[in-house]
């Protein structure tokens, strides 16, 4: 991969930037656990691309399992801790559809056309996705990303390995291989 070519990240959260709850959601802040490194990683990516967006799934909030202000206490803490590290989140989208065919929620692409809202010129062939999950992966292919996939949530021989460009065992690791370009 050539790092110049790209401007734009697009990041899951769960799984990327914090610990995942299996079978659970992150509802409050002190369930919120960054993995370790993804705050410096983050820190590090702001330098190197024009802008870095967080794209996640909050079913959630659409369960009533959270509220929208929970979420949103959750973001700000998230948001505080990146920025004193130096880093810098453009803008967070999140669906808490419940309705897996909602256009908004990931896999399908309407996160993707609401940054596109926001920020005319992403350019999808300019950005990369950032993921652990098929969700993940499937959005960035529909957008037309180069799509990294992050984490352990599938043995090496599954097929999702086939459908990404990239893999590392997590976001530090990601973006210790851009920097080594």
């Amino acid at each position: 991969m050539q790092n110049k070519q790209f401007k734009y990240v697009f990041l899951d959260r769960d799984g990327v930037i914090n610990e995942e709850r299996p079978d659970d959601y992150v509802k409050n802040i002190s369930e919120f656990i960054f993995i370790e490194g993804a705050i410096e990683a983050i820190a590090l990516l702001t330098k190197i691309f024009e802008d870095i967006f967080i794209i996640t799934n909050q079913r959630g909030v659409g369960r009533g399992i959270m509220t929208t202000e929970e979420l949103d206490n959750i973001h700000s803490y998230m948001l505080s801790q990146i920025e004193k590290a130096g880093g810098r989140i453009s803008k967070i989208y999140f669906c808490s559809d419940i309705d897996s065919t909602s256009i908004n929620r990931k896999p399908n692409i309407g996160m993707a056309f609401q940054t596109k809202r926001d920020f005319p010129q992403v350019d999808f062939k300019r950005s990369i996705m950032v993921g652990n999950s098929r969700s993940d992966i499937e959005f960035g292919n529909k957008a037309g990303m180069y799509t990294v996939l992050v984490g352990d949530k599938y043995p090496k021989n599954d097929k999702i390995f086939k459908n990404i460009n990239a893999y590392y065992e997590n976001l530090s690791k990601f973006v210790i291989s851009l920097r080594n370009e």
